[in-house]
């Protein structure tokens, strides 16, 4: 028994055709029906669609065509059909998304092999500066970052604030990625435009450990700082995640560094009220009598936040 999808196709197949032989449809109304047979893998309608004028390249207001439609649904049959019938692979939508950015951020690892033999551009990019590798990191697209790397994707492209591939993949804690990228000649040490590192992002974001041990085991720098003076264990501390400060403190990191207005990791911890990044940092050797540059030490930060719990474990 057919699925209602298959009656609908063959209906709709066997009414196009009569109608495109007797006049000529409207061409916004083709353009658009090809869209959407793209977007459900429709490849009968897709050829009915084309044979009768239907414009391959043809998008919707957001600059949307019926190639990107079938990449992003995966529907491959129908990607290289209308390929074959000229699609333009580099078209970009208003935004700068292509047909490969479309499939890096969904994991069309077989689409991708496709467009980029059809001459898809590996370094096209978003209005915010992504490519494909870049999207693929952030959305921990393991597969496809390893094989836009073996397309020759340059591990160390920046988007438009100089994030590279690993730092994206860093701040999310994709480990899979981070692997990858490092493996490929992906810089640990460099910085974006705001001199933040991969460890500095992965230590910010606080949500993968092994992030941060992989980093530092390949060579990043425990205490290497960012532009106002705040070492990842303090970016760690004002994040307030107690996993990832004690991660960095077992990887040798100065408890109590101070940044340029004089805060360190424990200041921090305080003023992100975690008890538990406190308490981790106390046990550590930091030093309570440290002041900022207003003056005021992790006890006086305290009680400004009010907070009873950690006033008491300060005073002890």
């Amino acid at each position: 028994m057919k699925s209602l999808m298959s009656i609908r196709s063959s209906l709709l197949f066997t009414l196009l055709t009569i109608s495109f032989s007797c006049f000529a449809a409207d061409e916004a109304e083709l353009n658009r029906e090809l869209r959407n047979a793209a977007s459900i893998d429709d490849d009968e309608t897709l050829v009915v669609l084309l044979d009768a004028g239907a414009d391959v390249d043809a998008a919707n207001q957001f600059g949307k065509t019926a190639l990107m439609n079938a990449v992003e649904n995966g529907n491959i049959l129908t990607t290289s059909i209308l390929l074959s019938r000229g699609a333009d692979v580099n078209k970009e939508t208003i935004v700068g998304l292509t047909a490969l950015t479309f499939a890096a951020e969904n994991g069309q690892v077989e689409l991708t092999a496709l467009l980029l033999e059809r001459g898809a551009n590996l370094e096209t990019r978003t209005r915010s500066g992504l490519n494909a590798l870049l999207l693929a990191a952030q959305y921990n697209q393991v597969e496809m970052v390893d094989q836009l790397l073996f397309k020759g994707a340059d591990p160390n492209a920046t988007d438009k604030d100089g994030r590279t591939a690993l730092m994206i993949a860093a701040y999310r804690g994709h480990i899979g990625p981070v692997e990858l990228l490092i493996h490929s000649g992906a810089s640990i040490r460099r910085v974006d435009s705001k001199g933040k590192t991969a460890l500095i992002h992965a230590a910010d974001s606080g949500n993968n450990p092994d992030v941060v041990d992989m980093l530092i085991t390949q060579g990043a720098q425990i205490n290497e700082p960012s532009p106002d003076g705040a070492t990842p264990l303090i970016w760690a501390a004002h994040s307030g995640n107690p996993e990832m400060v004690r991660t960095l403190l077992k990887h040798d990191a100065d408890v109590n560094r101070q940044d340029d207005n004089g805060a360190s990791a424990l200041m921090e911890a305080v003023q992100a009220n975690s008890e538990d990044s406190v308490s981790i940092l106390l046990e550590a050797g930091a030093d309570k009598t440290l002041k900022n540059s207003d003056g005021k030490t992790a006890l006086d930060l305290a009680i400004k936040e009010d907070n009873k719990e950690i006033q008491s474990l300060l005073s002890q």
